[in-house]
C-alpha cells in the first residue's frame, strides 16, 4: 500500500518536476541569502563622517552635528557645539577642528578631553556672538583619532579633504599629547598647509625653532618643557648639590624625553647620578614600576637631597609619590618638582593623599590655573604677562559650556579656550577686508605677527609668539598638591625669570 502510494505521488513525471522545482527554489533561496549576507556589509556608521573601523568598537572620524562619539560624559557639550554649528549659514564660516583621542579609555585623559571640548566651545560662542560681528564666523568640528590616537591617519586624511567648500577648514586645535602618533599627525597636517594650534603639547621636539621649522604652520599656547624647567628653577632657586633626578629610561615619549633633558640641564653639577626606572610600553598601565620606586626611595634616603626632579608621566609619578610617602627617612623633608603631568594627580583616586602630610611637598609647573590672574589675600597679580580682565571674560564664557560649573583647577579648559582664541585670531587676521574668509595658505603665515599689540589676551596669560610659533616667556603657574587633593596655586614663575615687558616682543636670538 505504502509502496504503491510512493510510486503514485512522488514518482509520477509531474511530481518529479514539482519536487525538483521546490528543491531548487530552496537551494537558490538559501544561497541567495548567504550571498546577500556576504555582499551586504555590516553597517558600521555612527554618524555622518564617523564610523567604527574594522575590529574596533570606537566611533572614529569628524563630526560637527552634535554627535558624542558614544561617550555620555560629552553629550551636553557636543550637543551645544551642534546647535551652534546648525545656526551658521553656508559660505559665512571657516572651520576649526579639535583633534583629540575622544574615545580614550584612560580616565585622566577622558577628563582632560571633556575640559578641552568645553573650553573650545566657550571661545567658539564668543567668536560668533561677542566679537562685534567680526568675520568669518566659526564652525567647530570634533575629530576623534581613537584610543591612543590609533586612527590618526584616517582622521587626518579626512581633515585634509575638508579645506575646500563647504567646510573651509582653516585650522586644527586640540593636539594635546606629546606622543609619536600626534607628532605624525602634526607632520601630516602642517605638510598639507593647515595651521595647527597645540593646546597642552610641551615637548621641545614637537616645536619649531631656529634652523628646524619641521612643522610649518604649528603654533602652541603652552610653554615647552625647557621653559617649564627654567621657570621651576627660577621659582625654587634649587641648590643642585641637594637635588636629584628620577627619570624614565624609556625613550620615544617626547614629553618625557625633553623634560628629562631640561631637568638634567638645570641640575648640572649635581653630585648624584639620576635614578632610573622603566615604564610599561603603555605608560598609563601600572606595570611593576611601584617595586622599582620602593627601591629608589631607599637610595634617595641615602643621599643629602632635599629636592627631587621627576621626569615621567602621571601614572608613574603617582606611584613614586606613594612610595616616597612610605620612605624610611620619614623625618626628612622632600620637595618633588615635575612638569604639567602633575595636573592629573588631583583626580587620581589611587594617590595616597596621606603621603602629602608627611614632610612631602609636590609641586608642578601647570599650564594654567584659575588663581593665577585673580587677586587674592597675600598675593598680587603681575602687572604684565596676563590680565584680570581676560580671565574674567573667560569665566563668563566658560559658564555657557555646561549647566554645572566647569572645574578649572587642572587648567585644561583654560588652555583649550586660549588655543581656540589663537586659531580664531589667525583666521580673522588673515581674512582680507573684502573677503568672507581667508585662503588656507594665508593662515599659517600669521604666527610671527602674534606679539606686541597683536598678542592674544589669553585667560592663561599673554600669548606672544616668536617667529617659530612658540610662546615667549609665557606665565607658568606653580601649583602645589594639597593633602586633600586640591591643587593650590603658589605663584607664577617665568622662563626668563621675570614677567615680559609691556611690549611683549621676543628678543633676537644669536
Amino acid at each position: 500500500m505504502l509502496d504503491r502510494l510512493r510510486r503514485r505521488v512522488f514518482w509520477t513525471p509531474r511530481q518529479k518536476f514539482l519536487t525538483l522545482l521546490v528543491t531548487t527554489a530552496l537551494v537558490v533561496g538559501a544561497g541567495g541569502w548567504g550571498l546577500y549576507t556576504v555582499l551586504e556589509p555590516e553597517d558600521r556608521s555612527c554618524a555622518p563622517g564617523v564610523a567604527r573601523p574594522a575590529n574596533s568598537t570606537e566611533c572614529v572620524g569628524v563630526d560637527g552635528t552634535g554627535h558624542d562619539f558614544r561617550v555620555p560624559a560629552l553629550t551636553a557639550v557636543t550637543a551645544a557645539i551642534g546647535r551652534e554649528n546648525a545656526a551658521l549659514k553656508p559660505g559665512e564660516y571657516a572651520t576649526v577642528a579639535l583633534l583629540l583621542p575622544i574615545t580614550s579609555t584612560d580616565p585622566g585623559t577622558a577628563e582632560k578631553i571633556l575640559r578641552e571640548l568645553q573650553g573650545a566651545y566657550a571661545y567658539q560662542y564668543r567668536a560668533n556672538h561677542e566679537s562685534n560681528s567680526e568675520t568669518p564666523r566659526i564652525r567647530l568640528v570634533l575629530a576623534n583619532t581613537g584610543n591612543k590616537n590609533a586612527h590618526w591617519r584616517t582622521v587626518v586624511d579626512r581633515l585634509t579633504a575638508m579645506t575646500g567648500a563647504p567646510d573651509r577648514l582653516r585650522a586644527v586645535s586640540g593636539v594635546a599629547t606629546s606622543s609619536a602618533e600626534v607628532r605624525e599627525a602634526v607632520t601630516a597636517l602642517t605638510g598639507a598647509g593647515i595651521a595647527v594650534v597645540g593646546t597642552t603639547i610641551t615637548a621641545d621636539d614637537l616645536a619649531n625653532g631656529p634652523g628646524r621649522d619641521r612643522f610649518p604652520g604649528l603654533a602652541r599656547v603652552s610653554p615647552t618643557n625647557s621653559d617649564e624647567a627654567r621657570a621651576l628653577a627660577h621659582f625654587g632657586r634649587v641648590d643642585a648639590a641637594r637635588a636629584i633626578l628620577v627619570q624614565d629610561s624609556r625613550t620615544g615619549d617626547h614629553y618625557i624625553d625633553t623634560l628629562r633633558s631640561a631637568f638634567a640641564e638645570s641640575l648640572k653639577g649635581a653630585p648624584y647620578e639620576p635614578q632610573l626606572y622603566t615604564s610599561p610600553t603603555d605608560n598609563t598601565e601600572e606595570g611593576n614600576t611601584a617595586n622599582t620606586f620602593r627601591q629608589i626611595t631607599h637610595l634617595i634616603c641615602d643621599t643629602r637631597a632635599e629636592t627631587v626632579f621627576f621626569a615621567g608621566r602621571h601614572t608613574q609619578l603617582r606611584q613614586f609619590i606613594n612610595a616616597l610617602g612610605s620612605r624610611g627617612c620619614a623625618d626628612r623633608a622632600f620637595t618633588v618638582l615635575t612638569g604639567d603631568e602633575g595636573s592629573y594627580l588631583g583626580a587620581d583616586t589611587k594617590l595616597n593623599r596621606a603621603a602629602l602630610g608627611r614632610k612631602l611637598t609636590v609641586r608642578y609647573a601647570a599650564l594654567a590655573h584659575p588663581d593665577a590672574w585673580k587677586p587674592g589675600s597675600g598675593r598680587t597679580v603681575p602687572a604684565t604677562g596676563g590680565s584680570v580682565v581676560a580671565f574674567d571674560t573667560f569665566l563668563t564664557d566658560i559658564a555657557r559650556a555646561d549647566e554645572k560649573p566647569v572645574p578649572l583647577r587642572d587648567g585644561q579648559a583654560i588652555v583649550a579656550y586660549d588655543a581656540m582664541a589663537t586659531a580664531v585670531h589667525a583666521i580673522r587676521q588673515a581674512t582680507p577686508p573684502d573677503a568672507p574668509y581667508p585662503e588656507l595658505a594665508d593662515v599659517v603665515t600669521q604666527w610671527p605677527q602674534v606679539k606686541g599689540s597683536l598678542r592674544v589676551q589669553g585667560a592663561s596669560g599673554w600669548i606672544c609668539l616668536d617667529n617659530h610659533g612658540n610662546p615667549y616667556n609665557k606665565a607658568v603657574p606653580i601649583v602645589e598638591l594639597a593633602p586633600d587633593g586640591t591643587q593650590r596655586y603658589v605663584q607664577t614663575a617665568w622662563p626668563e625669570g621675570r614677567p615680559p615687558a609691556e611690549s611683549c616682543l621676543p628678543p633676537k636670538k644669536g
